[in-house]
């Protein structure tokens, strides 16, 4: 076994280390107790798997500086954070040292433990952040370098009621923040209305894709207004200044139980410096120069479903 240090101190114990092209360690495993001290609190590298819920013992990660990136705990400790005290099994590090990433749990998921088992180990939390405190299971939090709060990850299943400028809202998978505190996404729970550029406006997206909460369907620009939405229940017609009319809908696809149902798939549309955003943002039109008109989209299909039974 060999030692080596970090900038919180010594590591001793390392069983198995491997190096970048510069000869500093990339990642190492720990046999033995360890304790750094940080200015958010004493964290000890996990050594050792205490149960079956725990992945297995995991290598320390660092960045080719030798400041470390990653660091799995040997149990859940509370860290002091610019939220309030939060609780830790997974810490990731901007490679100044401040906190990048907070997972209160870093379950090993197999067939014996499952997101359910995992999801029921988790704690409610109180986050003091910039629209005021939230209270809910989070799956995982993100800071900006500088300390500000970055975006949080709610567990599938929880939902948040938050008070924006664009109106209040029931909101599900995450938040996230522009680094001087204003509001810059979230992600409805369910068709919500906004007021938009083009005039009023419903946004959802009924299968989004992320597993966390940094980027979310609804976004917002610095000044609070609608910057981008994901739509299923509206479509939108263009009428140029030639007089050409251009529609742009939500789509249908196959549901995995087959082509005899359709799932809708969210028309994206984004504002920016004045022009409106379509096809994935490749098409667009000046605002000053066209007329657009939304409409309701008569959508003949069902949500996404993810069970075949009748």
């Amino acid at each position: 076994m060999t030692s080596f240090t970090t900038i919180y101190g010594e590591i001793d114990g390392v069983e198995f280390r491997t190096l970048f092209s510069n000869g500093k360690t990339d990642g190492c495993l720990v046999g033995s107790a360890n304790t750094l001290k940080t200015p958010y609190g004493d964290l000890v590298p996990q050594y050792e798997a205490e149960d079956m819920g725990r992945r297995p013992v995991k290598p320390l990660y660092f960045y080719k500086s030798g400041a470390i990136k990653s660091l799995a705990l040997q149990s859940q400790t509370l860290l002091r954070t610019p939220v309030g005290s939060v609780p830790a099994e997974l810490v990731t590090f901007h490679e100044s040292g401040s906190i990048k990433r907070i997972f209160p749990l870093d379950g090993h998921l197999s067939g014996f433990w499952t997101s359910k088992n995992e999801y029921e180990l988790a704690e409610t939390i109180t986050i003091t952040s910039p629209i005021g405190d939230l209270k809910a299971r989070f799956i995982g939090l993100q800071f900006y370098e500088g300390g500000a709060l970055k975006s949080l990850t709610l567990w599938p299943g929880e939902f948040l009621t938050l008070k924006t400028q664009a109106g209040e809202f029931r909101i599900r998978t995450g938040i996230a923040f522009y680094e001087d505190g204003s509001l810059r996404s979230l992600e409805p729970a369910g068709i919500i209305k906004v007021e938009t550029p083009v005039g009023t406006m419903t946004a959802y997206d009924n299968e989004p894709q992320g597993i966390h909460g940094d980027l979310n369907s609804l976004e917002f620009a610095l000044d609070g207004s609608i910057q981008a939405l994901k739509t299923t229940a509206d479509e939108l017609q263009v009428t140029d200044q030639l007089g050409s009319i251009h529609r742009f809908s939500p789509a249908l696809k196959d549901n995995v139980c087959g082509e005899a149902r359709k799932v809708v798939v969210p028309l994206k549309v984004r504002f920016s410096g004045g022009r409106i955003l379509f096809d994935d943002f490749q098409r667009s039109f000046n605002l000053a120069q066209c007329q657009v008109e939304v409409k309701p989209f008569d959508r003949k299909a069902a949500d996404p479903s993810y069970s075949c039974a009748s």
